[in-house]
């Protein structure tokens, strides 16, 4: 696989899940239909994002996999022959939920999960109330549709996160998102944060000589207004494909054929001195 054609699935969500999830399914069948090999969605696809609250009765949204919805996608990534990227809330056991990613194949099998690894609590970020932290570590998934490094929403702040699934062989670096902003942030404020945003993950693909996809969602939730910018950058920072706050679907060709010229010309991996990394491991020095 030296190139594929990545479509972003931008939209809002409602309380009821049925109506999301068909909302989903026929987003991703648009982009089959536009020739998309891979089909990225918003983070917990199905679902209001209830973290904005604490309130024990959306844990009955949790959901194991495999499950309801994954049986449905996975029949739907092979009838339509795409790759399947489905951010989910995960029911793994009593007590025990994660804020998961399922890689689905195009011949309807499930290659892996990615579970959420950096946990926010912040006010109207109330994650840690429902996620355990992920422990299945940073993950690359080799698909028909290019090596996908899997990463969700607050893991996009981190360039430990990144640089670690770089190393692992990621051709693109997949961040399905919910943020916005709060009603108390000023104009200004607003308009720093959605830079950067934007900012912080166009440098994960500049500083690792990759692509980078970041899904994010739209609407009005509680009070938090979802900016949606959905967008694919390069890996020189430039921007393929860029959405606005409207709901819909977005192309780009990307050609992971041009990543090893990127990093001759840039070349980081050879460069970093692991000898002296070693104070990344403490909480402060």
């Amino acid at each position: 696989m030296t190139s594929t054609r990545v479509a972003l699935l931008q939209y809002s969500c409602i309380e009821s899940r049925t109506i999301n999830r068909q909302k989903a399914e026929s987003f991703i069948e648009q982009a089959a239909k536009e020739g998309a090999q891979l089909v990225a969605l918003p983070e917990l696809f199905n679902t209001t994002y209830f973290c904005r609250e604490i309130d024990q009765q959306y844990f009955n949204w949790a959901e194991p996999i495999p499950g309801p919805s994954t049986d449905h996608f996975c029949e739907l990534a092979k009838k339509l022959n795409v790759v399947i990227l489905l951010p989910l809330f995960e029911r793994k056991a009593a007590g025990v939920y994660f804020n998961t990613m399922v890689v689905i194949e195009k011949d309807g099998t499930i290659p892996g999960i990615y579970r959420k690894m950096h946990i926010p609590d912040d006010p109207g970020f109330y994650e840690k109330y429902y996620f355990t932290p992920g422990d299945l570590g940073f993950k690359v998934f080799d698909t028909s549709a290019g090596k996908i490094g899997t990463l969700i929403c607050w893991d996009q702040w981190f360039p430990e996160a990144a640089r670690i699934t770089a190393l692992k062989g990621a051709d693109i670096l997949v961040y399905p998102t919910a943020i916005g902003t709060l009603p108390e942030e000023s104009d200004t404020e607003k308009v720093e944060f959605l830079d950067a945003w934007k900012t912080v993950q166009r440098s994960h693909a500049i500083a690792n000589g990759c692509f980078v996809a970041s899904i994010n969602r739209v609407g009005t939730e509680g009070g938090i207004k979802f900016w949606g910018n959905s967008f694919i950058s390069g890996p020189f920072g430039q921007m393929l494909i860029e959405m606005d706050e409207e709901e819909g679907v977005q192309l780009a060709d990307v050609d992971y054929g041009t990543i090893e010229n990127h990093r001759q010309i840039w070349p980081y991996f050879r460069d970093r001195r692991i000898d002296a990394y070693k104070g990344i491991l403490k909480r402060t020095l």
